[in-house]
């Protein structure tokens, strides 16, 4: 990747939770905003805004997304390293979903200005 990536905030604060691998997907995951649903053979992973997510659920909460600005060519290299290469050289820890057009990183909400200054450092913008 040789160029600069544009960013943004996608708004809100976010968990990522997980379920049994065989749960149905649950209502209180829906709305609008940004949310994902990973299944594997031993777990479902949901990414959504915090404040839908019951007490009782397994999450780990307190999640900034930041989002790039695409598409890509699927075939593009280099796009999600660059962006994880700079926070984890700085003890940032992240939890990446990629989606067709762009990729979310999201960082703990209390690194999120930290991730912002990091990314801008290895030469990528952040927009608002």
């Amino acid at each position: 990747m040789d160029h600069a990536l544009q960013t943004r905030f996608v708004p809100g604060r976010y968990a990522v939770s997980r379920l049994p691998a065989d749960a149905d997907l649950p209502g209180w995951m829906n709305g609008p905003g940004f949310k994902a649903v990973i299944t594997s053979d031993d777990e479902t992973t949901i990414v959504c805004l915090e404040d839908r997510v019951p007490a009782h659920v397994t999450s780990e909460r307190g999640w900034a997304c930041l989002r790039t600005i695409g598409p890509f060519p699927f075939d593009a290299s280099g796009i999600v390293l660059s962006l994880i290469e700079p926070l984890s050289a700085n003890d940032i820890g992240v939890f990446v979903v990629c989606t067709y057009d762009g990729e979310h990183v999201l960082v703990s909400n209390s690194d999120a200005e930290k991730a912002v200054q990091c990314l801008e450092a290895a030469g990528h913008v952040c927009i608002g």
